[in-house]
């Protein structure tokens, strides 16, 4: 049972949500796992793009799955649920009957509350859903939106195994970030891994380079731009699209790097956590 908090850097555009989303489907397709998406935002839910169509949309698109059946017609789970957490009666097995399915006893997706009224009131329920969740999910990916107060962020963030703190491939970005680890003790934290989305491998901060510049030991994490990700998360296509990408097996097929990389972060992610629990006995 592991908590995998993705959290941005500065506030700016990182990929953040879609890099969890890459990470989080691929580890629910090639490991054996029961994982839950925690999505936070107020906003744009792009969580619910990569996964569910709206009930309005009429046409049902076809994948190798035959017709999709996951779309979304009725309220976030995230607002029933929060009643449930203040009555004090929420069990671990309640909270798979108020998840989005993306793949039956393998990917489940708890979306944001659009709603910026209620979604400021019901922030505080993320950390009791967190807790309670840890006992039934193997693994949580919790995407932690700005929108989220400073106080309830942080006790997120307390109660992850795992945080993956997420930057633009960008000199600005990288600067702040480095200048960050001087005196956040998180950021030098065995707990903290870094990640930069929407990599562009020709850039000249590439891997190595911004793995230097970081003075890291290991390798920084990325997920690669690919026009076919990106395309399929705006039609609620991704779990279709990686189930295609495991027939993937020419090297030099144009989404082997993307796919590659994607798999590498799983890796990471996966022998850290191994790595902390056995520190921790």
């Amino acid at each position: 049972m592991s908590v995998i908090t993705f959290v941005n850097n500065i506030e700016e555009e990182t990929g953040k949500t879609m890099s969890l989303v890459a990470i989080a489907t691929n580890m629910a397709i090639d490991y054996n796992n029961k994982i839950l998406i925690i999505s936070t935002t107020n906003k744009f839910d792009r969580v619910k793009t990569c996964f569910f169509e709206d009930v309005q949309v009429k046409k049902i698109r076809r994948g190798i799955l035959g017709a999709r059946t996951a779309i979304l017609d009725n309220e976030s789970g995230m607002e029933g649920l929060a009643k449930i957490i203040r009555s004090n009666r929420l069990t671990p097995e309640m909270i798979t009957n108020y998840t989005k399915v993306v793949f039956r006893d393998r990917l489940e997706a708890i979306l944001g509350v659009k709603d910026t009224e209620n979604s400021e009131k019901i922030q505080e329920e993320y950390v009791e859903l967190i807790k309670v969740a840890n006992q039934y999910y193997d693994r949580i990916f919790v995407d932690l939106d700005n929108n989220i107060e400073p106080n309830v962020r942080q006790q997120i963030i307390d109660h992850s195994d795992l945080v993956i703190v997420n930057t633009s491939q960008n000199f600005n970005s990288l600067q702040q970030l480095k200048e960050n680890k001087k005196n956040d003790e998180l950021l030098k934290s065995a707990r903290t891994l870094f990640l930069m989305g929407r990599y562009d491998k020709f850039s000249k901060y590439n891997i190595k380079n911004v793995t230097r510049f970081l003075e890291e030991k290991n390798q920084i994490l990325t997920i690669p731009y690919n026009t076919l990700f990106f395309e399929a998360a705006n039609e609620s296509n991704v779990a279709d699209l990686f189930l295609r990408f495991k027939k993937i097996s020419d090297p030099d097929d144009r989404n082997a790097l993307f796919l590659k990389e994607v798999k590498r972060a799983t890796e990471n992610i996966i022998y850290r956590l191994q790595e902390l629990q056995a520190t921790r006995g």
